[in-house]
């Protein structure tokens, strides 16, 4: 061997004698090690202090920063910068490019609150201008801003031309005074030193989310001061996985991603944070899922027999193969001990109602009870209707229970519920109230299962026989991507249906303006004098059902006097009484009314198969696979039928949807489509149960790494036997700390 190749040996080795360093993993030697400084213990607690600690927070500033979430000075910390403007690199007015983010200076001209149709919308218009030219510019509900905008007023905007004029992504008025500490003495936040000088005059500046009486400057500074307690951020990720994708610490990273050097530090900070929140979120939906199956136990139901087969036997169609491979899932699922818990998805009239009955129907067949539980009286009545349809001949009983049932008849379903005379029940959150016992549950069916919360499931479950938890198969009529379904159904095995069964027809869609309103009711009264009838879908004016059901009723009246006059409409909508509702539905249904004027309750559960004509009030305003939902209405009979979608997009996301639905008919690609254009939280609500509120991470951008945080996970799990094992620190305490509502628990692999 060559004296070289000797020498390299004796240097590797030695290398690998040497120590490591704690996080980055690298060679060092012992005496550097020993020199390096120590770190004081992190102290969490000082993060719980509130912003009223900081010299110069009143009542009213703590007010202001509450009504965004912010109410500690940990939650500062966590209150991430949504953009920045980089000040060395000023954009002229006259420079700007249609489509390009930049950051102007200007001084505004003139100001106005322009009013809409639309209740809930205020759009703000101003005219600003520097010495190279002028623009419009324009908000959206942010009336508090029309305010501050008098002529004159000077103020920094980050953003990009459209073709209407500049659309601001953040703003900062260059007028406003400093807030400085008037008072004396020491502190770790009162007295850190302020961010680069003054307003910003040079280099990258963080523009942190803000509100009505908080200027983003005033912001800046507290968060400023606040990261001296950076160090008291508890460090979730293990040293194994920092070192291994070259993340900074915990600390460092919020240093950086609140005032980054360059933008260097911006990409590494946020790569470090993205995969924290995703980290620790799947942590918690892994907890959740083991939590359930080691502390709870179900009843095996063994194989299907007689009563599931001559069931199947007597259905008037096939199952399509998406349906028999679902019910193959489920008899795995329900043979076993463990508790199942399934999320079963599928296209628009694929038959999720069909898989639901089959898994109720082993549960009787075991000498079980069955419950389907669904969000609104609309739905749950439908569901009865339709299982009711499906059980004909069957002689199997069937109850409905809901807020709204007679009290008499309410005792009387309760009593034979109890001695499990009653085998099959569907209703609303009625079902879980402490009243209602079932002598023996062993499967529970759980429709739109994101609209109720944890607690209301965990309800269900106690529900069971003694010690047993029954069986869970949840439904939801909204397809929902791969990536959204790790973050929203993490806890959940999966089943989707994406076959359609025969004789469903695809359905025409067309976007058209308010210059085709007429030319559209003209088409929708040719096809109802051929016999057929429509669904007129009012506008969605406010998330109040009262607020809806009023539209519905003024619409109705308006077109029952103009364009539909001479037809038979019917009203439909959720502040009805159920008596009301049902009496209305069932008109439509036998075909005595020719029109139904309603609000989106219909999106599920309507099935009229001589419907070939939908019209959607302020289609823009609705989400993608809610559009595919109430399509899904038309489209069921041997007629073609067509959706006409009314509107009038104020944006440029909005346009792209309605393309989206006019030219794709898969629900899943539509899905795919709307989480691209919303992003996770508007796709099925940011306050639903379960589903996070990310403050750092995008999907589906960051897609990539929600499927690195899981899989590093169940790695860990299988290494370590449970996430709440010693050598993972902080884990499970930093999850509680993050997403306290998943209740995550230690658990065992």
């Amino acid at each position: 061997m060559s004296p070289i190749a000797v020498r390299a040996g004796i240097e590797q080795t030695e290398a690998a004698e040497l120590p490591r360093a704690l996080g980055t993993g690298e060679r060092r030697e012992a005496g550097d090690l020993l020199a390096a400084p120590l770190r004081s213990v992190p102290r969490p607690q000082r993060l719980t202090a509130p912003l009223s600690s900081i010299r110069g927070v009143g009542a009213k500033l703590a007010a202001a920063a509450a009504r965004i979430g912010l109410h500690t000075l940990g939650d500062l910390i966590e209150n991430v910068p949504h953009t920045y403007g980089d000040l060395a690199e000023i954009t002229d007015v006259a420079e700007l490019r249609i489509g390009e983010r930049a950051t102007i200076r200007v001084e505004v001209r003139s100001a106005r609150v322009r009013p809409t149709r639309r209740r809930n919308l205020r759009i703000v218009e101003a005219t600003v201008a520097d010495a190279s030219g002028s623009l419009p510019v324009t908000w959206f509900n942010q009336a508090w801003l029309a305010e501050r905008l008098r002529s004159g007023a000077k103020l920094l905007l980050i953003g990009r031309l459209e073709g209407k004029g500049f659309r601001p992504e953040a703003q900062e008025f260059l007028d406003s005074v400093s807030s400085k500490d008037p008072e004396g003495g020491r502190d770790p936040i009162r007295d850190a030193p302020g961010p680069p000088s003054g307003l910003h005059t040079t280099g990258i500046v963080p523009v942190h989310p803000s509100g009505e009486g908080l200027r983003a400057q005033r912001l800046r500074e507290w968060t400023w001061g606040a990261l001296a307690l950076a160090p008291d951020v508890l460090e979730p990720l293990p040293a194994s996985l920092r070192r291994r994708y070259g993340y900074p610490g915990a600390a460092d990273a919020r240093v950086a991603i609140h005032f980054p050097r360059d933008e260097g530090d911006v990409e590494a900070a946020r790569r470090r944070l993205a995969y924290e929140e995703l980290f620790l979120h799947q942590a918690a939906l892994l907890s959740r899922r083991g939590e359930r199956r080691s502390e709870l136990a179900a009843e095996p139901l063994g194989v299907a027999g007689e009563l599931v087969g001559s069931w199947l036997e007597g259905l008037p169609f096939a199952l399509t193969g998406d349906q028999r491979a679902a019910c193959a899932e489920l008899d795995a699922d329900l043979e076993s001990a463990l508790p199942m818990q399934r999320l079963l998805m599928g296209e628009v009239g694929s038959g999720k109602t069909v898989i639901a009955l089959y898994a109720m129907l082993r549960a009787l067949e075991s000498g079980g009870q069955a419950a389907m539980m669904a969000p609104t009286e609309t739905l749950a009545e439908q569901h009865f209707a339709t299982l009711e349809r499906l059980l004909a001949g069957s002689g199997i009983p069937t109850a409905l229970l809901r807020g709204s049932t007679p009290a008499a008849q309410r005792r009387r379903t309760l009593a034979v519920l109890a001695t499990g005379e009653l085998p099959l029940i569907v209703g609303t959150h009625a079902l879980i109230e402490p009243t209602v016992e079932f002598a023996r549950l062993r499967v529970a069916v759980i429709d739109e299962q994101h609209r109720f919360g944890v607690g209301q499931r965990r309800a269900l479950d106690a529900k069971g026989p003694s010690g047993l938890a029954p069986h869970v198969l949840h439904m939801t009529a909204t397809p929902i991507p791969r990536t959204l379904s790790l973050t929203a159904y993490g806890d959940l095995d999966t089943t989707t249906l994406r076959q359609l069964p025969a004789g469903r027809r695809p359905v025409k869609t067309w976007h058209v303006g308010e210059e085709r309103r007429e030319g559209a009711y003209g088409f929708l009264r040719d096809r109802l004098r051929e016999g057929r009838q429509a669904y007129v879908v009012c506008p969605l004016v406010s998330a109040s059902e009262k607020d809806q059901a009023k539209a519905a009723t003024v619409e109705a009246e308006r077109l029952v006097g103009g364009e539909l006059r001479g037809f038979k409409v019917e009203i439909l909508h959720g502040q009805m009484p159920s008596a009301a509702k049902s009496s209305a539905m069932a008109r439509f249904a036998a075909g005595e009314a020719q029109v139904l004027v309603a609000t989106s309750v219909i999106e599920v559960g309507i099935d009229v198969a001589n419907a070939t004509v939908m019209l959607i009030e302020d289609a823009d305003r609705y989400g993608l696979s809610q559009l595919h939902q109430l399509r899904g209405r038309i489209g069921r009979g041997e007629h073609e039928s067509q959706c006409i979608l009314f509107a009038e997009p104020d944006s440029e996301r909005a346009r792209l949807r309605l393309e989206a639905i006019a030219r794709e008919r898969d629900s899943f690609e539509l899905a795919e489509v709307d989480l691209a254009l919303r992003g996770e939280g508007e796709v099925l609500g940011t306050r639903q149960s379960g589903l996070p509120r990310f403050r750092v991470a995008n999907l589906p951008e960051d897609a990539a790494v929600l499927a690195a945080a899981r899989a590093d996970l169940v790695a860990l799990l299988a290494d370590h036997g449970s996430l709440g094992a010693p050598a993972l620190g902080p884990l499970l305490d930093a999850v509680r700390a993050r997403f306290g509502d998943e209740r995550a628990e230690p658990i065992a692999a």
